[in-house]
């Protein structure tokens, strides 16, 4: 029996359908932006909730067209800070046929943990390491010593968020970036020094699929690989240096990420600092697989 799980997030609107045997049968990702301005305004925008009541329309024929009849749908970061929320919510829950679960930072945080520790990194056994997961709105950085969640915490910051709020130039100025990269070491948790920073969601997978230049993404090729910290330096900066059209232009880039990849990017360079970080692993995994583990 197929099983279907949705995530809705500050910047895209995520389908997953397995198996009974927990395989993936199909695994969508459409860019909603229901966080576009909510920073700046504390509401959802007509247009962005006008484009992903759209998506939940095509994604409510894909479950149709699968044999799902009610989906777990959970939403995250936009979700829970929108005034207005229930101008997407109410509408959401009537075409997906399927109550809509606006999650916490600390459930979200224990969501991105468990996709990580059941995605078969074999290298992580038994080892600490912080899955951090970089979202439109906020970020969720759970710390582990390797039997045990040490500590789970989610920050208002993201790719999304932080773009609309520094990055105003194509491409940025340096006044910009470094606005951009004092905000993030102002807000940064104290994590644990020398040890692997596990990046999931659609920053991480994008940088991951930048650097092995996926003409077509593969999320086999993606889960594990491995970046020096500075490769992660060197690949903020340059994605920091380009224009978005540039961006678009790299293979692997998603087309619908370019214009807030260097945002995102940013958190992961400077986590990788802060901590000396021996290595960022990425994983094609996220709090919509944390659900399906949960069974």
């Amino acid at each position: 029996m197929n099983r279907a799980v949705i995530d809705i997030g500050t910047n895209t609107l995520l389908l997953l359908i397995v198996d009974g045997n927990q395989r993936r049968v199909v695994d969508l990702c459409r860019f909603g932006r229901l966080g576009k301005g909510l920073d700046a305004s504390g509401n959802l925008s007509a247009e962005s909730v006008a484009k992903s009541l759209e998506i939940c329309r095509e994604y409510r024929r894909v479950m149709d067209e699968h044999g799902v009849d009610a989906p777990r749908v959970v939403a995250t970061q936009a979700m829970r800070e929108a005034k207005n929320a229930a101008s997407f919510v109410g509408p959401a829950e009537e075409i997906l046929r399927a109550k809509l679960e606006i999650i916490a930072g600390q459930r979200e945080a224990e969501l991105a943990f468990l996709s990580v520790a059941k995605a078969g990194i074999s290298e992580l056994d038994g080892k600490a390491y912080v899955v951090v997961d970089v979202g439109g709105g906020s970020t969720e950085f759970i710390t582990t010593d390797g039997a045990r969640v040490v500590s789970a915490v989610s920050i208002p910051i993201g790719a999304v968020r932080l773009t609309e709020r520094h990055l105003k130039g194509d491409p940025p100025s340096a006044a910009e970036l470094a606005a951009l990269e004092a905000d993030i070491d102002d807000r940064l948790p104290e994590l644990p020094l020398n040890v692997p920073i596990i990046g999931t969601a659609g920053t991480a997978t994008t940088l991951a699929a930048v650097s092995l230049a996926l003409s077509t993404y593969d999320p086999d090729k993606v889960t594990g690989f491995r970046l020096a910290p500075a490769d992660v330096e060197a690949l903020y900066h340059r994605l920091a240096a380009a224009t978005v059209a540039e961006r678009k232009a790299m293979t692997g880039m998603e087309a619908q990420r370019a214009d807030v990849i260097a945002g995102g990017a940013a958190i992961y360079a400077r986590i990788m600092r802060r901590t000396a970080a021996p290595v960022f692993i990425a994983c094609d995994r996220g709090i919509r697989w944390g659900l399906v583990y949960e069974g």
